[in-house]
């Protein structure tokens, strides 16, 4: 089946569809620091930069099913929550509009678990009830990643949507029973020395084994101070982040030594072991194959395509699911 990917980013949850047998034939990110990276990696996929406020229905290549994740930002629970007040929690009405108008068999949507919250709830409950009276039946739930065999704590909200026609409406996928992944099953093996880059750096992209090992080595501040950041090699991630400053530190450390509820150091005379993931670490933790190149000459723009993603191996389950409901 042939899907049309929004909010593509550097093509995470694409990733996951086409090794599921689905083909990403078009794609859309606004974000130019973005656009080489999904380039690379997707090859065969029609690349298309515009604004999704601009796009019109005649513009996307005809397809069975949609994917996308808006902009997460407005809703979630780590941000000022402002939801549809905020320009980036809109463009989630722009990604419906074009579901409306073009009327594929089926769509997704993955988002943060925030838009679930009392605050946002009554909006959400809007955008499905949007869809259904646009000739769909839909279904939700609030996922985590560990549960898939994915070495974090990732909690996202994935909806899918089928054509009331067709008569069948998706199941999400069901926790698997398997043994979680932990960081020493996901990274141990990576022993070579990162390359450390401070703000404004230009990172040198000639690597030697690992593509993207690559780490921010700017300050800590009193925000991630607050909390340990560190996981053990036996232990989950934590989750992700888009942004270089708040990604969990290297299991090579020892947990962070509690000063007060909102206080925490690094241990004495250990401080040398205190360094972020890497943005290849955190490709790894978030399932990414390691021929998948992230391209970008400010490793900010590294951490934030790694961050963004859906990680592909959620992304695969999902579209099997989708693919076996379907059939």
């Amino acid at each position: 089946m042939k899907v049309c990917s929004f909010f593509a980013g550097c093509g995470g949850l694409d990733l996951g569809f086409e090794k599921a047998g689905f083909e990403v034939i078009w794609a859309n990110e606004f974000d130019p620091t973005i656009e080489a990276t999904y380039r690379h990696n997707h090859p065969k996929t029609i690349f298309n930069n515009a604004d999704i406020c601009t796009i019109q229905p005649s513009d996307i290549p005809e397809c069975d099913g949609f994917i996308g994740g808006p902009p997460c930002q407005a809703w979630s629970l780590g941000g000022k929550g402002l939801g549809l007040r905020d320009a980036r929690g809109k463009v989630f009405l722009e990604y419906i509009r074009l579901i409306k108008a073009k009327q594929p068999k089926f769509f997704v949507i993955e988002n943060v678990e925030g838009i679930l919250t009392a605050q946002h709830i009554k909006t959400f409950n809007s955008f499905i009830a949007t869809l259904f009276e646009a000739g769909y039946i839909v279904t939700y739930a609030l996922l985590n990643a560990k549960d898939f065999k994915i070495p974090q704590e990732r909690k996202r909200v994935l909806v899918v949507g089928i054509r009331k026609e067709l008569n069948k409406a998706c199941l999400l996928p069901n926790p698997t029973s398997e043994n979680i992944i932990s960081l020493r099953q996901a990274i141990g093996d990576i022993n070579e020395q990162p390359r450390m880059y401070q703000d404004g750096e230009k990172v040198n992209q000639e690597y030697g084994k690992y593509l993207n090992h690559d780490v921010y080595s700017g300050g800590f501040d009193e925000h991630f101070m607050a909390r340990n950041r560190v996981r053990g090699w036996n232990e989950l991630s934590f989750t992700i982040q888009a942004q270089a400053k708040n990604e969990p530190l290297h299991p090579q450390a020892p947990k962070m030594e509690y000063i007060s509820a909102n206080q925490r150091i690094f241990v004495k005379g250990k401080e040398y072991l205190y360094r972020r993931l890497s943005v290849r670490e955190c490709a790894r933790i978030q399932t990414f194959p390691d021929n998948f190149r992230f391209i970008y000459t400010d490793i900010k723009d590294g951490y934030k395509m790694v961050g963004n993603a859906v990680p592909p191996r959620l992304g695969q389950v999902l579209a099997e699911w989708i693919d076996k409901t379907l059939k």
